[in-house]
């Protein structure tokens, strides 16, 4: 089973640079983060072609600062470290498997099952 990886202040940038990566920016005192996790637990589990990740804002609050990220949890999808998809709140396991779906160009036509 692939684990979602816990990010830090100083291995983001290495953590985000290559490929499609996840990363759910939460704070332990968050309600909604925590309702998140069991989501992304499954996700990344059953992920192929993207990566799922974690980043604590309270413990590293100038990450968040740079992704102007004011509301938890923040989900943003990067693209080879660039910020391409930007969600808030609590998702759905088939909402986020859609936006990874979306970056990389693999969303099933109109249609087609798990369209």
């Amino acid at each position: 089973m692939t684990e979602v990886e816990v990010l830090t202040e100083e291995g983001f940038g290495a953590g985000i640079a290559e490929g499609t990566v996840l990363v759910d920016f939460w704070a332990e005192w968050c309600g909604p983060c925590h309702a998140l996790t069991p989501v992304l637990v499954e996700l990344a589990g059953e992920l192929d072609g993207a990566r799922v990740a974690k980043l604590d804002v309270q413990q590293f609050p100038a990450v968040g600062a740079r992704f102007e990220v004011r509301s938890l949890p923040t989900i943003i999808v990067f693209r080879d470290g660039e910020p391409v998809k930007r969600m808030f709140g609590a998702k759905t396991k088939r909402q986020l498997a859609r936006a990874i779906q979306e970056v990389n160009g693999t969303l099933p036509e109109a249609g087609a099952p798990g369209a």
